[in-house]
């Protein structure tokens, strides 16, 4: 008997597949292009979403006008013995105009045309018409505070042993010695009164990219671009512990300043939150998108906020280990944040400008422009003074409560140096907030002072608000 798989015709999978196809197309031909009947319930409730999603704030204005105009309609009902308004219209006719009172009359004296100040200033002036226009009313232009006088700074000592760029420097609690590390590997420690070398610590294979002094240990830590996290017992100048972790390059550390935590910030774009005595990795803050350049911690929330060079800054919650605010004003990478030692705010620096900010939710306050260059760092004092340094050397002085910039200056590069190294890459104040410490690429260390010779007599403040309030709007 004959198989029967003879009486079966071979074809190509390629025709199999196109003959499939065909008669697929030939199925839904009759339907091609023509659409579902629009249900008109979900059409409606689609519209809703939408309006309630794009318009949810206008829409609750209309519904505060409403609201407004028929307030005023009470507020327009008049007594029975009152003459009707001119030119009304009552039922259908338009009232006699001999109801006028006469011109001499108390009862309807003529508006006087208010001015916006006493409009704005005085809201029992305007009349019983106007009050559902109050919020159109025009108010006095919000006069801009007078800054507040602070010294000049001038370049007090200069400190060089260092063999390469000095990255980062960290301040002790008690405000006799101050540590820097550089890209030549070594931590070396200065005393901050006479600037002489007290102690030099290697074991970085890289560049020290973050330093940080504890204040309720003897504990320093630092971080380098080798991924390493290092805890030194300063009793014994040595490496008590490592905290491992990091896939790439480590940028930045900071301690938290109650709790006994540590985070740590690079280029594999999270930040570590470590235990600092079981070396356990805490939380790992992701979601940033590129490098995390910077990293502060405070007492209150936000208790970490991180600057990144995806432009954004981020809040986060400390204990839920997730960022709870994103702010995206900034145009550029966010390379410096700073927090302010008394008021409950911050400040961010970026190549675009420095931003104010105000905490728990990260409120912007103001602009500080006028620094056209890369901003490394901040460093901000108890007086006011929020300083910022850039690639180019330069430092700005900025009063921090009205954003006046009221000092200039360009670091003098080291004699031998080229001028191209005259970037700032980490800056401080001492616990005193009286000396400022720099860290430069001319591989050397500036400390700057207050001029005790300046008075207001000598160095006014050029204070010019209408320039600065065209700037700002």
């Amino acid at each position: 008997m004959p198989s029967t798989t003879d009486d079966v015709q071979r074809h190509s999978v390629h025709t199999l597949v196109f003959r499939s196809l065909k008669r697929t197309h030939d199925m839904f031909l009759c339907d091609q292009g023509a659409l579902p009947p629009v249900d008109e319930s979900l059409e409606k409730l689609r519209r809703l979403v939408k309006s309630r999603d794009q318009y949810g704030p206008v829409l609750n204005l209309v519904k505060q006008n409403k609201r407004k105009a028929a307030t005023q309609a009470v507020y327009d009902g008049e007594p029975e013995d009152h003459p009707p308004r001119p030119n009304s219209v009552t039922n259908g006719s338009v009232s006699a105009p001999l109801a006028l009172p006469p011109p001499s009359s108390p009862q309807a004296p003529p508006p006087p045309a208010p001015s916006p100040v006493s409009m704005a200033v005085v809201p029992s002036q305007i009349t019983g018409a106007s009050i559902g226009q109050q919020s159109l009313v025009p108010r006095r232009a919000p006069t801009l505070p007078r800054p507040k006088w602070h010294p000049p700074w001038k370049l007090a000592r200069v400190i060089s042993g260092h063999l390469g760029w000095v990255r980062c420097v960290a301040v002790e609690p008690a405000n006799e010695w101050f540590a820097t590390g550089s890209n030549d590997r070594v931590i070396k420690i200065w005393d901050l009164a006479s600037g002489q070398l007290k102690l030099s610590l290697t074991g970085h294979v890289s560049a020290v990219r973050g330093l940080a002094v504890s204040p309720r240990h003897p504990y320093l830590f630092s971080c380098g671009e080798d991924k390493q996290v290092k805890c030194w017992d300063l009793e014994y100048n040595k490496v008590i512990r490592h905290y491992h972790g990091h896939l790439s390059a480590c940028y930045g550390l900071a301690l938290h300043p109650t709790i006994d935590v540590l985070v740590t910030c690079g280029r594999d774009s999270t930040a570590r939150v470590w235990d600092l005595r079981t070396k356990a990795n805490i939380h790992t803050l992701t979601g940033h998108t590129n490098t995390i350049a910077s990293v502060v911690c405070q007492a209150a929330e936000p208790q970490v906020i991180t600057g990144s060079h995806d432009f954004t800054i981020r809040l986060w919650d400390l204990a839920a280990g997730k960022s709870t605010c994103t702010l995206t004003h900034h145009k550029k990478s966010v390379r410096s944040l700073a927090v302010h030692p008394e008021l409950y705010m911050f400040a961010s620096g970026a190549p675009d400008n420095i931003k104010q900010w105000k905490c728990p939710e990260g409120k912007f306050v103001q602009n500080l422009t006028g620094h056209n260059a890369i901003v490394n760092c901040l460093a901000m004092n108890r007086e006011g003074v929020l300083v910022s340094g850039a690639d180019n050397g330069t430092l700005y002085f900025w009063d921090w409560r009205t954003g006046y910039n009221f000092q200039k200056l360009q670091a003098p590069v080291q004699p031998g140096s080229m001028d191209s190294e005259a970037g700032v890459f980490a800056m401080t104040f001492d616990q005193s907030g009286s000396r400022l410490i720099t860290c430069d690429a001319d591989k050397t260390i500036k400390i700057y002072k207050e001029d005790d010779t300046a008075s207001e007599e000598t160095h006014p403040v050029n204070w010019r608000p209408e320039i600065l309030k065209r700037r700002k709007y």
